[in-house]
Order: C-alpha cells, then structure tokens, then sequence
C-alpha cells in the first residue's frame, strides 16, 4: 500500500460507472489473466491532488480474471485510485496495474494514515543507493563499531550505526540527519522508516560501501549490515514495486 501511495500524486475515492471491454487490437499488450478496460469513474472524495481533480475521471484498468475467464463486478463499485494526471483534463492514469483497490472503510483509513505519514516534514526520504561503511574494532575481542550511509533521494543524511560488545547483544540504530546520538534507535516495525529501511535496502552490502576498508574491518562490516536486515526483517511486499 504504501508503494502506490507513494508513487501516486492522485489518490481519490470513486465509484465506477461505464466500463468498456476493449478489443485485442484496441488493447495492445495485456497480460495473460487479465481484460483492459475503459473506465469512467465519479470522484466521490479526492485523497490527495495538489491541483485538483475532475469530478468525472477517465482511465485504463487491466481487471483480474477468474479461473472461468470472467471478469469482476466493477459497476458502481467503490474503489481507491493511485494515479498520475493523464494528457487530457479529465483522464488519469494509474500507477501500477494494481492501482485500483477495492474502498472498504478499514482500507480508507489505512490510505489515508500512509499518506500522512509520507507528507509530514519528518518524513524519512527514500533510498536510492548505499553510501560508504566505516568500521573500527575495539580493544578486545568482539568489540566493535560499524557506520553504513545512505544515499536518499532528497540529499537527506540517514546512517545506521551497529556497536558490538563482548557478552552483550548487538546493538543498532538509524539516524536521520548529520549527527548519530544517544536518542537514535531502530525503527518501529511498520513504520514509514521501517518501511524505508526493509523494502528499500538491499540484500547485500555493495563492494564499493567497504572499498576502502581493510579485509577483516570489511568483513565485520558486512555482518553488522547482515545483522540490521535480520533485525528488520522482511519487508512483506507481495507486488513488484514498480
């Protein structure tokens, strides 16, 4: 959910009217299992839109079919859009072939949690890559402390710090800004940061993170990355992210 409502600078509650079935030579490359159609929907409640919305939207959904080949009863269904404006007033275009979801009251309140969330001026910023990791052991053995950065794509610092020490479990945290101090701590499972973090991090510590460590400081380093993913957990996405 929180893929779509990112992605998404419309969001808006509406209920389907007319639904048009398009031809194989009208709908171009559909994927197997699934119908395009043309939809006309009316904009009961726009979610999200800086600059407005059409009270009539007009738009392209490829509807899931059943095992009988049958389509879903979308008429006058209510359903939430994740979309971006289209190149006619009045026509969206949504974000991803799942983009339309069917409007329960529970899902609503969800949406509208998530959007919140992602437009609050603490809003962690999305990852787009890993930065430099630094690591430096202790005196005795088992004794250590890694630094990882993160690129992000608003330039925003965001680090995670991981400090090991003999007979103690390893402790981790995640700061968001120039500064790692005391009050840093992991993020609450599912939270927007957490969210960041378990769906946005990759599964390994890249080679260029630890180009300019030493082999064992390199090694420590990718344990401690190791043990931050672990500690996160998986993200649970069930939809390719894009």
């Amino acid at each position: 959910m929180v893929d779509l409502a990112d992605a998404a600078p419309l969001v808006a509650q509406a209920r389907i009217g007319n639904i048009i079935k398009l031809r194989p030579e009208q709908a171009g490359t559909v994927p197997a299992g699934h119908q395009r159609v043309f939809i006309e929907a009316n904009v009961m409640t726009l979610i999200r839109g800086e600059g407005g919305i059409s009270p009539t939207v007009r738009y392209l959904y490829d509807a899931p079919l059943d095992g009988r080949g049958k389509m879903p009863k979308l008429k006058k269904a209510q359903v939430i859009l994740f979309a971006r404006p289209g190149g006619r007033p009045g026509e969206i275009q949504l974000v991803a072939r799942d983009a339309q979801i069917a409007a329960s009251p529970a899902e609503l309140d969800r949406v509208k949690t998530i959007l919140a969330d992602l437009i609050a001026n603490d809003a962690p910023p999305r990852i787009t890559a890993m930065g430099d990791a630094f690591h430096v052991a202790g005196t005795i053995a088992g004794e250590g402390e890694t630094q990882i950065f993160l690129r992000t794509e608003s330039g925003q610092p965001v680090s995670l710090s991981i400090l090991r020490r003999p007979g103690q479990e390893p402790r981790w945290a995640v700061a968001l800004g120039e500064i790692v101090d005391e009050a840093a701590r992991p993020p609450v499972r599912g939270s927007l940061l957490w969210y960041r973090l378990a769906c946005g991090l990759p599964a390994e510590l890249p080679a260029r993170s630890v180009r300019a460590l030493s082999g064992p400081d390199a090694e420590a380093a990718r344990a401690d990355y190791r043990f931050v993913l672990d500690a996160l957990g998986p993200c649970g996405r069930t939809r390719a992210a894009k």
